[in-house]
């Protein structure tokens, strides 16, 4: 009798804290709709999961618009609308860096970042890189390429730990390697965008303030996550991203998981 009893005790014990586990899933977006991403396919994900929040990769005042808005582009926050529908007790928030947009305007990065790739790009064609920046802008395309490919298949493609090592790759190569050429060649330290206030900021800096903003958002972002999980502990927890912003999420929130939330993937559901 006393061994019925303590199977039943283990059996209790483990469904409570078994039901009582944060869970995050961190599902990887192509943003506009596509014959193999839409927001049908991602509705399936979502009604797969049955999260009880949703988190998009949005400001505050970009939520707002969402929410205020009829019609719909995107496929995450067409999903999550459809979602929301059936199951209106969703919540649902933003958790991107807050005022992204307007910072990286005021800052310089945009669109000095856009600006120095095309450069870049340019020197690349008419054959005035050196052989050390070739290799490295030849192997950022290759791997952009790579990732284009992936894009094209069904999402468990660009949603797993060995894309995510690509996704890495290429972001690395973007705002680590080819801050390389911008810092050496002379071109990027001569040519310049006016900022909102009316300074002027050269392609090099402003290349650089971008590259450097890409861990700061997404340090940010993960941060933001923590703090929604450890408000609601025992959901289930979606974020809604890009997938080159993946990688970076969930290697942040494993680094920070000291809520001992477990992180899934919608596949092996």
């Amino acid at each position: 009798m006393k061994y019925i009893i303590a199977f039943s005790l283990f059996i209790f014990s483990h469904t409570y804290f078994s039901q009582d586990k944060t869970e995050i899933y961190v599902i990887g977006n192509i943003h506009q709709s596509v014959p193999n991403y839409n927001p049908p396919i991602l509705l399936e994900i979502l009604e797969k999961i049955k999260p009880d929040i949703i988190l998009h990769e949005v400001d505050s005042k970009g939520m707002e618009e969402y929410e205020k808005a009829t019609e719909f582009k995107e496929n995450e926050i067409t999903a999550s609308t459809q979602y929301f529908k059936k199951y209106p007790k969703t919540l649902r928030a933003s958790f991107d860096f807050e005022g992204r947009n307007q910072y990286r305007k005021d800052k310089g990065m945009v669109p000095t970042d856009n600006l120095a790739v095309q450069l870049i790009d340019s020197l690349y064609k008419t054959k005035s890189l050196d052989a050390a920046d070739t290799k490295i802008y030849e192997s950022f395309i290759n791997t952009t390429e790579e990732l284009k490919k992936v894009a094209e298949l069904a999402p468990k493609n660009f949603n797993n730990a060995e894309n995510d090592k690509i996704c890495e790759k290429r972001q690395n190569e973007q705002y680590h390697e080819l801050t390389k050429i911008t810092d050496k060649r002379p071109e990027f330290a001569k040519r310049f965008v006016t900022k909102p206030n009316g300074e002027k900021i050269s392609y090099r800096e402003g290349f650089k303030l971008m590259s450097g903003f890409w861990d700061l958002r997404n340090q940010t972002m993960a941060a933001n996550i923590y703090k929604v999980a450890a408000q609601n502990p025992g959901k289930k927890i979606v974020i809604l991203t890009g997938f080159l912003h993946r990688y970076y999420i969930i290697k942040q929130l494993k680094k920070i998981n000291d809520l001992k939330y477990v992180i899934k993937e919608f596949y092996d559901l």
